[in-house]
C-alpha cells in the first residue's frame, strides 16, 4: 500500500472518531504562546511591583472566608497583627530589615493589615468604609515600597542573574550559572560556579564583554577568586555607583584604640579599606589633587579618637596641611631644623623602650593610655628628604626598629618612589601602602 493511500485511510480513521486533521505551515518559528502564559510570566517577573497589590487580594480573600467561617477570631486576628508590628519594631533587624524606617515602615504594614482583616472577619468585605480603606490605605503604604532603593536595586539583580544563562552563552561561558547574589550600597556581587573546563582567567579575559552584556560603565566590574578557593568558581562585583565620583561624607572616628583596624574608606570597588597600624608603617603616595591630605585627614580624626596613641608630625609646608590638628598634636614641627630635632627624640625614646622590654623580659610594647603607641606623620616625605638629609638615619632607625616598640610612621608624598624618598631602607620597610592617583609605576 503507497504511503498517500496510507494517510488517507488514517484521516478517514481520525475523521469518524470526530477528530479533524490540520495542517500548520509556517517558517519553522516556535507558535506563540497563549495570553495566559503571557499574563503568567508578567504577573511573576513584576511580583515585586506587583506586592502591594498581592496582598490587598490576599486579605481580601481571606477576610471573606474568615467572616464566613470564623467571625469570633477578629480578637485574635488583632493581637496577631500587635505583637506581629511589635516583634518588627524591636526585631526588625534579624529579619533583614536593617534602618530603623524600614522596621517602622513594616510594623505599620503588619498593624494596618491585620487590623483591616480583623474588622473584616468580624463585619463582612462589603461594610463600609472597609473596602475604602483598602484601596486608599493599600495604595498610601505601596508608596514606600514602589519608591525603596534598596528594594529597587534588588529587582534588578534579580533580573540580571536570571538572565545570566543567556548573557553567559553570549559572552562565551555557556554552562556558568549564579548560585548567590547579595546588594550593597555601591551595587551588587553574585558567586557563580563555571561549566567543566571553563576557570577565572577565562572569565578575567572577558571582563569587557561582561560590563557591555550587563549595560554597566568602562571598570564597573571585577572578578574575584572565591574564599573556597575552588577553580570553578569566581565572585563577580558590579559597581552601579562609582563610590569615589563625589565625596564622601565622614562618619566619624571607626576606633577608640590603635590596636583596632582603621576605616579609610572605600576601595575603587567599594569594599572597607581597614588598615591596622600598630607595629606597622604606612605609605600614602598620589598627585597633587588625588586625596592624598583627605586620607591623612581620615587618619588623623581616628588617631585622635585613640586614648593609646600620641602624634608627633612634620610638616615642611609650615603646616599648612596639618596645623588645623595643631590641638590634637602633641609636637608639630614645621622647618627642617624642627623635623631633625623630632625624630633625634623619635629614636631616643625608640632605644629607651627597647632597653624597658629587654629588662623586663618582653618582646612587644603594648600600647596603654599610660605607656601609648607613638605615630609619626610626615607630609610630604620628599620634601624631608631634600632639605634634612641628615635625617634620614634616624628615619631608617625608626623604620627597622619601630615596630617591637610601637613607633609608628606614616609618610605621604606625591613621589613614592625609591629615589625620591632617599636611599635609606624607609620606603623598604613600609608595608602598608595607599595609592592615590598616580601618574607613573
Amino acid at each position: 500500500m503507497s504511503r498517500s493511500r496510507q494517510m488517507r485511510r488514517h484521516a478517514q480513521k481520525m475523521r469518524r472518531n470526530g477528530l479533524q486533521p490540520m495542517v500548520v505551515i509556517n517558517s519553522d518559528d516556535p507558535l506563540p504562546d497563549v495570553a495566559a502564559v503571557l499574563i503568567g510570566r508578567a504577573l511573576w517577573r513584576y511580583r515585586s511591583e506587583l506586592a502591594p497589590f498581592y496582598l490587598a487580594v490576599t486579605l481580601a480573600l481571606g477576610g471573606v472566608v474568615l467572616h464566613i467561617t470564623h467571625p469570633e477570631w477578629w480578637p485574635y486576628l488583632l493581637g496577631i497583627a500587635t505583637v506581629t508590628a511589635w516583634t518588627l519594631v524591636m526585631f526588625g533587624d534579624r529579619f533583614g530589615l536593617a534602618l530603623r524606617s524600614e522596621r517602622l515602615y513594616g510594623a505599620a504594614v503588619a498593624l494596618g493589615s491585620g487590623s483591616w482583616l480583623a474588622a473584616v472577619t468580624a463585619l463582612g468585605v462589603t461594610f463600609r468604609p472597609l473596602p475604602q480603606f483598602l484601596v486608599g490605605g493599600g495604595v498610601v503604604l505601596a508608596l514606600p515600597w514602589w519608591t525603596h532603593r534598596r528594594r529597587r536595586a534588588k529587582v534588578r539583580v534579580d533580573r540580571q542573574i536570571a538572565a545570566w544563562p543567556e548573557i553567559a552563552q553570549t559572552i562565551g561561558l555557556a554552562g556558568s550559572r549564579a548560585q548567590s547574589a547579595v546588594v550593597d550600597v555601591w551595587g551588587w556581587r553574585a558567586r557563580f560556579a563555571l561549566a567543566r573546563g571553563q576557570t577565572i582567567e577565562d572569565v578575567i579575559a572577558k571582563v569587557p564583554t561582561i560590563e557591555s552584556a550587563l549595560g554597566t560603565f568602562r571598570g564597573a566590574v571585577r572578578v574575584f577568586p572565591t574564599r573556597d578557593g575552588k577553580a570553578n568558581r569566581f565572585e563577580l562585583r558590579v559597581l552601579n555607583t562609582d563610590p569615589h565620583a563625589d565625596a564622601i561624607p565622614w562618619p566619624g572616628p571607626s576606633v577608640s584604640s590603635i590596636s583596632e583596624p582603621i576605616d579609610l574608606g572605600p576601595f575603587e570597588d567599594a569594599t572597607g579599606a581597614r588598615v591596622l597600624l600598630l607595629r606597622r608603617h604606612g605609605l600614602m603616595g598620589g598627585v597633587a589633587g588625588s586625596g592624598k591630605s583627605g586620607g591623612i585627614n581620615v587618619l588623623m580624626g581616628n588617631l585622635s579618637a585613640c586614648r593609646d596613641v600620641v602624634i608627633w608630625a612634620i610638616d615642611l609646608k609650615r603646616g599648612m596641611e596639618l596645623q588645623p590638628w595643631a590641638s590634637c598634636i602633641d609636637r608639630l614641627a614645621i622647618t627642617p631644623e624642627q623635623a631633625r630635632a623630632l625624630l633625634r627624640d623619635a629614636v631616643t625614646i625608640l632605644e629607651a623602650r627597647a632597653d624597658s622590654l629587654t629588662a623586663e623580659g618582653r618582646r612587644v610594647w603594648e600600647p596603654t593610655p599610660e605607656s601609648p603607641a607613638l605615630v609619626i606623620i610626615v607630609d610630604e616625605y620628599a620634601e624631608l628628604a631634600d632639605d634634612a638629609p641628615d635625617a634620614a638615619s634616624d628615619t631608617d632607625s625608626i623604620a627597622r626598629r619601630g615596630r617591637a616598640v610601637a613607633v609608628t610612621l606614616v609618610a605621604a608624598t606625591q613621589r613614592p618612589t625609591q629615589k625620591a624618598m632617599g636611599k635609606g631602607a624607609v620606603r623598604s620597610q613600609m608595608d602598608v601602602r595607599v595609592s592615590f592617583r598616580v601618574r607613573e609605576a
